[in-house]
């Protein structure tokens, strides 16, 4: 199988570097999304996120002709779908996967499709997402055979392969990790391979498709798990009166200890998001999973009751203040040290909620983006000096390079919240 031309649908932070870099490989590269302004940026040759080194590979490959972006879905050899997988707005709290997106991709990519094309979803999705878009795409081309049907003798090829990269380290990520293919026939799986070994160095390991799924649910859960024990000893600590920070140093000198560190919460849309998928499915077996979802997310709530106290001591001692007199200034917003993204940050959801339940200016300090989201629109951008000079209440959430090394000394003792130990190596 050549793939002389291949589509990326979905251009965010996976389908975007993607793109780019099999497009590094003289390979003809189509890039779809849904939004005008995603692809004017791009055929711009400039990029709409933030991401070491993608700049110059996208300006580079769009000026040579190997990318470009369009709304409109276009034949192609394969085509790699990198969509979100949100939860269902309407089921509460029972954290439902929602499909919406892959079912459009499928409907977008389906009236063009060909015999012999391979479809490949890199969304990160419940077990059996793989199976479902297949049987989204036979529903729209009844006249193309596909493997749920006919097997090893499909007209279309059909795999899982899960990103595993580690933002602000995209570019090299996808190039040097493994990659888990999970093809829904033996077929499939050997054209995938040969799609991905056009620009992976990493080993190529085949499973099933559904063991794919499952592959990068287990990988964010066993981390979200090793978070949530140092969220939950940070909680502990604090109860105690003990330094949460000496105490995993000291633990960790063990030779098979190896605690991480706590902060506000967890963010993005993988660790904060993929234990869902399996507590979803499994809701009586996945209780370790659940339990630690429970704990990350309720760190934020902690970090606010934090917050909320240092306004009610500020007030204490100065007695000639009212709580509208109180500027809070939180330093970080990204879910993650020294990247933009805001998905899912625990940071972004503090902010959020201070915003509301805050009487007193709120001062939001993130050197990584130029304007603040919707839901923080009462709220004022500034620079770290601005928040550490006008602001009463100091909160560092994350742990930008930027904050390394700020002097917080002129605020009293408690009125410099710290949760993720930014002033320490």
């Amino acid at each position: 199988m050549d793939f002389s031309k291949i589509c990326v649908v979905g251009l965010g932070y996976i389908g975007l570097p993607t793109a780019a870099v099999i497009a590094s490989r003289k390979c003809n590269v189509v890039g779809l999304d849904v939004t005008q302004k995603v692809v004017d940026t791009i055929n711009k040759g400039e990029i709409h996120i933030i991401e070491p080194d993608l700049d110059m590979i996208v300006r580079a490959v769009v000026k040579e002709g190997y990318l470009r972006a369009t709304l409109k879905a276009e034949p192609a050899d394969a085509f790699l779908v990198a969509v979100p997988t949100p939860f269902k707005a309407d089921e509460g709290k029972s954290r439902v996967p929602d499909l919406k997106y892959i079912e459009s991709a499928a409907k977008a990519i389906a009236p063009v499709l060909a015999k012999g094309n391979l479809v490949i979803l890199e969304s990160t999705s419940p077990v059996g997402a793989t199976e479902q878009m297949a049987a989204w795409l036979a529903e729209a081309r009844p006249d193309l055979t596909f493997p749920q049907s006919h097997g090893e003798q499909s007209d279309i090829r059909i795999a899982h392969c899960p990103e595993r990269v580690l933002p602000g380290h995209v570019i090299r990520e996808l190039v040097a990790n493994d990659r888990v293919i999970g093809g829904m026939t033996t077929a499939c799986s050997t054209a995938a391979c040969k799609l991905y070994e056009m620009f992976v160095e990493g080993e190529c390991v085949v499973t099933n498709a559904r063991t794919a799924e499952m592959a990068k649910l287990t990988e964010n859960s066993f981390r979200d798990v090793n978070i949530a024990f140092a969220n939950e000893l940070s909680l502990i600590c604090d109860k105690l009166d003990i330094d949460v920070w000496e105490l995993i140093a000291l633990a960790n000198r063990h030779p098979r200890v190896n605690i991480l560190k706590p902060g506000p919460g967890v963010g993005g849309h993988c660790i904060a998001v993929d234990p869902w998928f399996i507590v979803s499915e499994t809701p009586e077996q996945a209780r370790l999973i659940r339990t630690a979802r429970e704990v990350n997310d309720g760190k934020p709530q902690w970090v606010i009751d934090k917050v909320k106290a240092a306004v009610g001591d500020f007030l204490l001692k100065n007695p000639g203040n009212t709580a509208k007199d109180v500027t809070v200034a939180l330093f970080g917003l990204a879910f993650k040290p020294d990247i933009d993204d805001l998905r899912e940050s625990p940071s972004l959801a503090i902010a959020e909620k201070l915003q509301q339940q805050l009487v007193g200016p709120l001062l939001l300090v993130e050197p990584n983006i130029q304007e603040l989201p919707e839901c923080l629109e009462n709220g004022a951008l500034v620079s770290a000096e601005e928040g550490i000079t006008q602001a009463d209440i100091c909160v560092v959430l994350v742990g930008h390079k930027q904050f390394r090394g700020l002097d917080f000394s002129a605020r009293p003792e408690g009125f410099v919240i710290d949760v993720v130990a930014s002033g320490r190596a």
